[in-house]
């Protein structure tokens, strides 16, 4: 009999990072799957960010081992642009070229780092502007939109390099909040599609909605992976029960 279960995209291995004599990661071990969606929560300052970002070595750890679909990344890596390539990233603030235009934005990563012509790039990009419902600001300035557009803007160039595996660093917290729902909305629609997703946020509703598994951190450490309903009905260590107390008062 087949084994049916989806293969390991992203592993973490007794990984540690430090900042100075600052334990910013401790013993992280975490695996996630083709397909699966993984909410990584916690306190401000417990390493959530840190541990996204170390998975593209925006961040190098120094201890442990971090897999992209089997293959190590780490500090010295002589391909690491090629691992980046298949690891789309969305940040807080949208890192989009202001003096080039939304179209441009989002060719630019295919032309450059996959090869495609120009007619390729744009047919790409106009088929994730749709993606996105925002076409029809294709050729406009970054500046000439609003922060909720310029977000899906950054998902849209992400997904045009057609990564395995998408990553969020908490893509809502710059916005105001009427421009929230209409970024999760994509996001949720990603998901559904079944884009292998780890989103680091506070927005609970997502994770109960979206994720397969939620990651609870603190002070550097994994303390609970659960599923959703299983962590927010019945949290099993203090300082999930206590962080979910603050952030959703009760």
């Amino acid at each position: 009999m087949l084994d049916a279960t989806p293969r390991p995209l992203v592993q973490f291995r007794d990984v540690c990072k430090w900042y100075g004599d600052f334990s910013a990661l401790h013993d992280i071990n975490l695996t996630v799957h083709e397909g699966e969606k993984v909410v990584v929560c916690g306190p401000s300052g417990s390493g959530k960010s840190t541990m996204i970002r170390c998975i593209n070595q925006l961040e190098a750890h120094q201890v442990g081992t971090i897999m992209i679909d089997g293959e190590e990344v780490s500090p010295e890596m002589k391909n690491i642009e090629k691992i980046r390539r298949e690891v789309g990233m969305v940040f807080q603030n949208f890192n989009l070229f202001p003096h080039m235009t939304i179209l441009d934005n989002l060719t630019l990563g295919p032309i450059r780092n996959r090869g495609a012509s120009r007619a390729e790039a744009r047919e790409l990009a106009m088929h994730y502007l749709n993606r996105v419902h925002i076409a029809e600001q294709a050729d406009k300035y970054p500046t000439q939109l609003s922060g909720g557009q310029q977000q899906r803007v950054a998902i849209a160039r992400s997904l045009c390099m057609k990564p395995k595996v998408m990553l969020f660093d908490e893509p809502t917290s710059a916005l105001d909040p009427e421009m929230i729902a209409g970024v999760l909305d994509v996001m949720i629609e990603l998901a559904e599609e079944g884009m292998t997703m780890i989103v680091v946020t506070h927005e609970m509703g997502f994770a109960r909605k979206v994720a397969d598994r939620v990651v609870f951190m603190d002070e550097g450490e994994i303390i609970e992976v659960a599923e959703p309903e299983a962590f927010f009905s019945a949290p099993q260590s203090d300082r999930a029960q206590l962080f979910l107390s603050q952030l959703l008062g009760h």
